[in-house]
C-alpha cells in the first residue's frame, strides 16, 4: 500500500493579491475616524456652571449646555447639561464659551449715517 501525500493549507503569508479601496482590510480607509492630536492640551478657562455650546460634531452639536463636571486627565473633559435637558461628556477642545457667541443681527446697534 502506497502512502499518501499530506497536503498542507497555503501559508499565511503568502502573497496576496492588495485589498480593494474602502474594504476593511484596505490601508485606505475613508470612514476611519481621525484624530485630533490637540485635543490632549485641552481648552482652559472653563469652570463648573460656565454657560457653553458645543461644537464638537455629533449629539447636541451647536447646543448650547451648562457644565456640571470638569475632569483633567489625558484628554480633558466635561460632564455638560444641553438646554433640551440631555447630558453629554464632551472634550474640552469641542466647547466655546456661551457669551463667544455673536449676538443676533437685530440686537446690534446700527451705524449711524
Amino acid at each position: 500500500m502506497r502512502k499518501r501525500k499530506v497536503n498542507y493549507p497555503p501559508p499565511k503569508t503568502a502573497t496576496r493579491r492588495a485589498p480593494p479601496a474602502g474594504s476593511e482590510e484596505s490601508p485606505e480607509r475613508p470612514n476611519l475616524a481621525r484624530i485630533n492630536l490637540t485635543a490632549g492640551a485641552g481648552r482652559a478657562g472653563f469652570a463648573v456652571g460656565d454657560r457653553v455650546r458645543i461644537e464638537a460634531s455629533g449629539m447636541y452639536s451647536g447646543e448650547t449646555a451648562v457644565i456640571e463636571r470638569l475632569s483633567q486627565g489625558v484628554i480633558p473633559s466635561a460632564l455638560v447639561r444641553t438646554s433640551s435637558g440631555g447630558t453629554r461628556q464632551v472634550r474640552t477642545i469641542d466647547l466655546v464659551p456661551a457669551d463667544a457667541e455673536a449676538k443676533p443681527a437685530e440686537a446690534r446697534p446700527q451705524p449711524e449715517d
